[in-house]
């Protein structure tokens, strides 16, 4: 018998739910434990509250005399709440956050005179290991200085007993070593473009900002199970197993009854978040089993990255005492759906204006579809780079595989939209004349509310699509940090922003148009570029693959090939121009990814090899040998003569396990081989597509042996917890 399975899963049935108290109604507690304006104004002088306030509105610095007064402040809060220690929190390339704890107690030189102490220099910047951290080549290994520094739009939190400090984290020569650094400067790239146009439409818009609206999705599985798999423990999903007979085909987990104790851990859950500020407002059940959602209400995109990003550590760390683990992997189990984490984007004004909103006027409605056919113009353009957004090697199992938006980047935006734009590319060029203005401004562009009010159903697997008043960029990962993704939206939209501003001013200035005729024929020609990125069917069809390839639209099915658009000319030019990264930082960041990529098929090649010799031949070998002995109890039975024709099935099952064995066994030496070759060259890309091409192939072959020997092997002898074990134990 498999002991440690069979002790896992009567763990598993023991479980209770754990108790859970609500802490106070949520409006009362939100913030609780967040450095924001009310606790601001209560511990810090006006001048440093005002130094705060202008660097989150308007980015300006605050100078180191006014940072002692805020780390003053900031520190007798904390001290207030039982804090003992601070640290810098930051995000570096690992896909995990970061942080380094100091206490605020420090004593004199002489070991008296104990006091809590924290100043400016150490609320500004702080310096951990930057060679310890993935940085392509920026940093040697023997220069290890890397700075940590405040970033004051995103407001320090505590979690436990430690202030946490949200900054970001660069290299001693001033590279950024992080997702946030590229994501600040990517904001204020929008924002700058994005006010520029507006002031066509509002001379009193002064800020745009983007916003972002994430939906997290991911696995609970009880720890015990979770702990029971090798595959779980180390690579965040299952490389082995076969389906159960019972998945999601019922669709009665999706929008179901939350089990109770999942529904305890979500509580306890929310209490956290609210105490951190992070206003999550849904929670559901997914579509397959022990799979579910949760989502807030949006933010300004750099706080919902820092959010989110806290919130992927707070769930783990909640689910500890709920004896869960949380897997984010976007594909943990084979034959039921992965996860992903929609980006809903938007771009909103400071004079309270949803630019992706339709309005209540003409003037509003031409300013949204500025905004719309821009954003759109911006996708197409830079599609491949979107695509290269949203690679990993965990995506990769998602993108594609019929129940997630394809790896092929479309934009959905409905029937009704589609029309609009239609009788917008059939005004006449020039000039309009009064009654053709007057005809689209009321018929067309005056009747947009109304045609949003009732539009086309979502298209959910459309990898960016429109859904009223927002792009959800579908595509995006469960386990990726959402500034990736954000980057990239927000600087091809700055860019193309940028563009039309320039094609605009040139007509009216040149030409002598008006401005709306001026914006109304550059978006004319936007509409004609970009029909090849529109797509209203089935993202999932053959007949798509094929229709994309016709239309020039890119398709790279694997993170290799897909993430060589981050270096490609256009965008280093995009990413320069901007001001978002130099080429330094971009092409590093392809490495980083790259050997990221690398190394997660690296990692989990070894484990399925080991899983494989370790678990899975031995305990096959056990019930063949169980068998063998039963065929030669036959033959003392019956006799050589007869035996044969009672034990045909044993002898038969005896075979097909020896073959099992032996591809098995084959496989992981070829594998090991391939990876062997693989890691012998030199450069990052050569190696990352070898592993992709040449060892990843092994895993299927590998799986579907030792999942068939699953289904031959006696359950009471099979070492790993099985898929119905995984998915369906409360």
């Amino acid at each position: 018998m498999s002991t440690f399975r069979f002790q896992a899963l009567q763990q598993t049935a023991n479980r209770k739910p754990v108790k859970v108290e609500e802490l106070d109604r949520k409006s009362i507690i939100f913030g609780s434990n967040v450095f924001n304006d009310k606790a601001m104004r209560q511990f810090l002088t006006p001048d440093a509250y005002q130094a705060v306030k202008n660097a989150m509105q308007h980015g300006t610095k605050i100078d180191r005399k006014i940072a002692d007064y805020v780390a003053m402040g900031m520190k007798e809060w904390a001290l207030s709440k039982g804090v003992t220690h601070y640290t810098h929190w930051f995000q570096p390339l690992t896909g995990t956050t970061a942080e380094k704890h100091d206490a605020f107690f420090e004593t004199s030189y002489d070991g008296s005179d104990p006091v809590e102490k924290f100043g400016g220099s150490q609320l500004v910047q702080q310096e951990p290991d930057a060679s310890s951290f993935p940085n392509g080549g920026i940093r040697n290994t023997f220069e290890a200085r890397g700075y940590t520094a405040w970033d004051p739009t995103s407001p320090a939190f505590i979690y436990g007993t430690t202030l946490c400090i949200p900054t970001v984290f660069i290299s001693y020569t001033g590279e950024a070593l992080d997702y946030k650094t590229p994501l600040l400067r990517a904001l204020h790239a929008v924002d700058e473009a994005a006010t520029e146009v507006c002031r066509y439409f509002d001379k009193n818009v002064k800020k745009v900002t983007a916003t972002l609206g994430w939906e997290q999705e991911y696995f609970l599985v009880d720890a015990a199970l979770a702990n029971s798999r090798p595959d779980i423990t180390l690579t965040g999903r299952t490389l082995l197993g076969h389906t159960s007979a019972k998945g999601q085909q019922l669709e009665d987990h999706y929008f179901g009854s939350i089990p109770t104790r999942v529904l305890n851990y979500m509580r306890d859950l929310e209490n956290e978040c609210m105490l951190l500020g992070i206003p999550v407002k849904t929670r559901h059940n997914e579509v397959a089993p022990n799979q579910f959602e949760l989502a807030p209400i949006f933010e300004e995109t750099n706080l919902a990255v820092d959010h989110n990003s806290l919130l992927m550590d707070v769930m783990q760390k909640v689910a500890e005492r709920h004896d869960f683990k949380v897997l984010f992997h976007e594909k943990p189990f084979k034959g039921v759906n992965g996860s992903g984490k929609h980006n809903n984007w938007s771009l909103a004004t400071d004079t309270g204006v949803n630019l992706l909103g339709p309005g209540k006027t003409p003037m509003s409605n031409l300013q949204f579809l500025t905004f719309f056919i821009n954003t759109i113009k911006a996708v197409y353009t830079h599609e491949e780079l979107m695509r290269a957004s949203i690679a990993t090697a965990t995506n990769d199992h998602r993108l594609g595989a019929n129940e997630a938006p394809p790896a092929i980047i479309s934009v959905f935006i409905g029937q009704q939209l589609t029309k609009v734009l239609e009788e917008l590319e059939g005004v006449s060029n020039g000039k309009l004349s009064p009654e053709e203005k007057t005809d689209l401004k009321l018929n067309v562009v005056g009747k947009l509310p109304d045609v949003l009010l009732d539009n086309t159903d979502r298209n959910r697997t459309s990898p960016f699509a429109f859904t009223g008043n927002k792009f959800e960029f579908r595509a995006v990962g469960s386990s990726a940090n959402c500034a990736n993704a954000m980057t990239i939206v927000n600087s091809i939209v700055a860019k193309q922003l940028k563009e039309f501003k320039v094609a605009v001013d040139a007509l009216i200035e040149e030409k002598g148009m008006k401005k709306d005729d001026a914006i109304f024929n550059v978006l004319r020609e936007y509409i004609k570029e970009t029909k090849a990125i529109l797509f209203e069917g089935d993202g999932y069809s053959e007949a798509w693959e094929k229709e994309a390839a016709k239309r020039g639209l890119s398709n790279f099915k694997t993170t290799p090939s897909a993430l060589k658009a981050k270096v490609s000319k256009q965008s280093l030019e995009l990413f320069e121009g901007l001001g978002v990264m130099n080429h330094v930082e971009a092409e590093a960041r392809y490495e980083i990814e790259l050997e990221e990529y690398t190394k997660k098929i690296q990692i989990e090649g070894r484990v399925l090899g080991d899983i494989a010799r370790n678990h899975v031949i031995p305990t096959a070998i056990r019930y063949q040998n169980i068998l063998i002995e039963n065929v030669k109890g036959l033959k003392e039975i019956f006799g050589a003569k007869d035996f044969e024709a009672v034990a045909k099935e044993q002898i038969t099952l005896i075979k097909e396990i020896s073959g099992h064995i032996s591809e098995i066994n084959a496989k992981v030496e070829d594998m090991t081989e391939a990876r062997k070759k693989a890691n012998a060259l030199t450069s990052a890309e050569e190696m990352a597509h070898a592993y992709c091409d040449n060892v990843k192939p092994y895993f299927d072959v590998i799986r579907e042996h030792a999942d068939k020997l699953e289904l031959l092997v006696d359950d009471e002898i099979w070492t790993l917890t099985k898929y119905r074990e995984l998915l369906f134990t409360r």
